[in-house]
């Protein structure tokens, strides 16, 4: 028994220490990268590129369904995003509340003499409509798909530009975002099919008017762990992977691509619980095996504030249909490991992806168990839980912290030292017990999905206007 759980428990350090590691690599690659490319924007003249004849259209495709509370300054939002030719496509999936109602009386909808082709099968449309006040916005009105790539599908087939970016009914775009996530592209645009931004917790912030006036960390515990995460993921994660060409999805929240590639590899998976995850492998897969070069990006600066789940019950929802999606897209994508063709993303990208995010929940769950089976027994050594906390956690957390450190140095969205601090104390807090309940939300996710029980349930949310509520007017 002694030697089973010294076996476990060796495991498990090892696999912590290996995971934190490649995230230390991660980390420098994503600073210099960083680095790099703060310097370029010192450099850069946005208006240049505002008022240049090659500067292509974009369609912003907004899926919605059920957004009554936050589809009108959401779309106010889009709209006034600063960018040269611009079509926003809303499409309303189904929705049982006044969704469409709100956009009709707000934007004066009428019926729209448009033809519409519908290349990417989608649930049944039932009418489109372009506004009276608004003749940059398209709405189209479908029966609903299940699924948010069902919907998408429906905004592809109405898009009328080279370019499409879609986003999340309940975000906001910065003015600037389009402008700056579509330099990258600009600056090849034969070879970059796809650029992602990053996408930051709206909640906390004041909004007015579909504006966001005040950018503030909220001070909800478990908003604030997703701010970490979120910073963790985007300004190390993807802008290391980017780095290399390896970078395996663009969040659905915030992506640009190419709408010829879109239509060339399907569109977007139907029954794909995780979209994003999906079609950007998908995408890699048809590059590959037509063996054209191509670049996927991610650029760190163009920011889509979005609303996250607001509670324990709505995140752990969130997060097992994230890790459904993970193993939806991994499973039927099997075939690309360890295979020539598929280069650094068979060989380097997906195997990370199984091992450190796939069977991440099953090996930690597994190892805690050990450990305090080990401790019960009276056998577990001191000097191993001393290196656990040390190489495990304390690793870990500093990682967070050099994330948090980044965005301070470069973007300094949080520009109150109280938010920065509260937020590298948390680093440390994430760790116990958020961490633990996260591995248990992950592990229903797949129990779900070996169960085939893959319903779509949706986000617990407050509304945009009243994300935050206004200060009281003073007497």
């Amino acid at each position: 028994m002694r030697t089973l759980l010294d076996i476990s428990n060796d495991t498990l350090f090892f696999y912590y220490l290996a995971s934190n590691l490649i995230y230390l690599v991660l980390l420098i690659v994503a600073l210099l990268s960083s680095r790099a490319h703060h310097q370029h924007l010192a450099s850069l003249r946005l208006e240049r590129l505002k008022f240049s004849p090659v500067t292509p259209p974009i369609t912003l495709i907004a899926p919605a369904h059920n957004e009554e509370g936050s589809i009108v300054p959401s779309v106010r939002s889009l709209l006034r995003v600063d960018y040269p030719e611009l079509e926003v496509v809303v499409v309303n999936d189904g929705s049982k509340d006044r969704t469409l109602a709100k956009l009709t009386e707000e934007y004066q909808l009428e019926p729209a003499r448009v033809l519409y082709i519908p290349h990417i099968p989608s649930a049944q449309v039932r009418g489109i409509y372009r506004s009276a006040r608004e003749p940059r916005l398209i709405v189209v009105d479908k029966e609903a798909g299940g699924s948010k790539a069902d919907a998408v599908n429906a905004g592809l087939n109405a898009a009328t530009s080279p370019y499409t970016c879609v986003v999340d009914a309940d975000s906001m775009l910065e003015p600037d975002a389009l402008l700056r996530i579509m330099v990258k592209i600009l600056e090849d645009p034969k070879h970059v099919i796809a650029a992602g931004g990053i996408v930051r917790a709206l909640n906390g912030c004041e909004l007015s008017g579909g504006k966001i006036r005040r950018v503030r960390l909220p001070r909800s515990p478990i908003v604030i762990i997703q701010v970490i995460e979120y910073l963790r993921a985007f300004l190390i994660g993807r802008e290391a992977w980017s780095r290399g060409n390896m970078l395996t999805i663009i969040s659905g929240a915030f992506g640009v691509f190419r709408r010829d590639v879109i239509l060339r590899a399907g569109g977007y998976r139907a029954e794909a619980i995780g979209e994003d995850f999906d079609l950007v492998a998908r995408i890699h897969r048809m590059m590959r095996d037509e063996k054209q070069e191509y670049r996927i990006t991610f650029v760190p600066d163009p920011v889509c504030w979005t609303e996250v789940p607001p509670s324990m019950r709505s995140l752990g929802r969130q997060r097992a249909r994230w890790q459904k999606g993970l193993v939806d897209t991994l499973w039927p994508n099997r075939d690309m490991l360890f295979r020539r063709k598929y280069g650094r993303i068979g060989w380097v990208a997906l195997p990370y992806m199984w091992v450190f995010e796939f069977f991440a929940p099953v090996i930690e769950l597994l190892g805690l168990a050990t450990i305090a089976l080990a401790a019960i027994l009276g056998v577990l050594s001191h000097t191993f839980f001393l290196e656990f906390l040390i190489y495990g956690y304390l690793f870990a957390a500093m990682i967070s912290v050099g994330a948090v450190l980044q965005e301070e140095v470069t973007y300094r969205r949080y520009n109150d030292w109280r938010d920065v601090a509260l937020l590298i104390l948390f680093c440390f807090l994430e760790q116990v017990p958020y961490r633990q309940f996260h591995l248990i939300w992950r592990m229903h996710g797949m129990w779900q999905y070996a169960r085939g029980d893959v319903v779509w349930r949706p986000m617990e949310r407050v509304g945009l206007e009243t994300a935050t509520p206004p200060p009281p007017a003073r007497p």
